[in-house]
């Protein structure tokens, strides 16, 4: 009865060990995804950037449409190295419009010796999939490319400067192009408008000058698995 209780007690031991194995391949598939999808993201989000710098093409970049060439399976090699395990297989996909990776890996820790027959040393394979969702959409007119003629402070072609029709006046109203230095600070204001975006249900403003000092990734994108 004995001998009996303690195979009994081997056996859930092995079958806990086995669960371990398992658990612990499955925490590294989801992390290479993440870290896979977590890749895109970030170049998504520094293409954002130098578009609101250019002032034009950011909402290309923000629906997060169109797949990049990037490292993403070496992002997923490297968090599933951190977890001890090797990456099988990575590849792009699509799920429900969302751009993504799924990804396959093999544990290099495994049960170790048990007394349960077949269940000795025995690895774990594990799958999972993660996306890059966009969370913003542009909220208003604006298409994208900046503001349509005040870009650069006083157009030659357009008269942003306002009494454009001569030199001589400066009309006081602060929006004249000419070299009045009264009239510098109006024209700075001009050069970058703010973009307005909804985020989630919630209202985000971004002042172009100072987007990448106040954005991070996850405020434009966030990163899921799915599956």
């Amino acid at each position: 009865m004995i001998a009996g209780l303690l195979f009994l007690a081997f056996a859930f031991f092995a079958v806990a060990q086995a669960a371990t194995v398992r658990n612990g391949g499955q925490t590294a598939a989801d992390a290479a995804a993440l870290g896979a999808a977590e890749d895109d993201r970030r170049q998504f989000f520094d293409g954002f950037l130098d578009a609101v710098e250019a002032a034009r093409g950011w909402q290309d970049w923000l629906a997060a449409g169109t797949p990049l060439t990037g490292d993403g399976c070496g992002a997923a090699a490297h968090f599933a190295d951190r977890n001890r395990s090797d990456l099988l297989t990575c590849d792009p996909v699509t799920r429900d419009g969302d751009l993504g990776y799924r990804v396959g890996i093999e544990t290099r820790f495994d049960t170790g010796r048990t007394f349960v027959p077949g269940a000795d040393n025995r690895t774990a394979k594990a799958t999972a999939t993660a996306v890059l969702r966009p969370r913003c959409v542009a909220d208003g007119p604006d298409d994208g490319t900046g503001d349509d003629g005040t870009e650069g402070g006083g157009s030659e072609e357009n008269g942003t400067g306002t009494g454009g029709d001569s030199t001589g006046g400066g009309t006081g109203d602060g929006s004249d192009g000419s070299d009045d230095s009264d009239d510098s600070e109006g024209s700075d204001g001009n050069s970058a408008e703010e973009i307005r975006l909804r985020c989630d249900g919630e209202d985000l403003t971004i002042d172009p000058e100072h987007a990448g000092r106040d954005l991070k990734p996850s405020d434009l994108f966030s990163v899921v698995l799915v599956e």
